[in-house]
């Protein structure tokens, strides 16, 4: 387990990173993290933005179904 405390940043409150959870998480200085409710109410912290999988998983599922038809719109 990481244990962080939360601490001045500027006007805002945040938290360091140390080099464990930097490695861990596979991010770097400038990356963004979002702050995400899992079902059993508890909070995660992921460097992957979940709307931006679910615009993927839509825009794969179309490329799928529609094929034929982009193919076309491609030539």
């Amino acid at each position: 387990m990481l244990t962080f405390k939360v601490t001045t940043v500027g006007a805002s409150e945040g938290f360091i990173l140390n080099k464990e959870a930097k490695l861990r998480l596979n991010v770097q200085k400038g990356d963004t993290l979002f702050l995400t409710e899992a079902p059993d109410g508890a909070l995660r912290i992921t460097p992957y933005d979940p709307d931006f999988a679910r615009q993927m998983a839509l825009a794969e599922g179309i490329m799928h179904d529609d094929r034929e038809i982009l193919r076309v719109l491609a030539q």
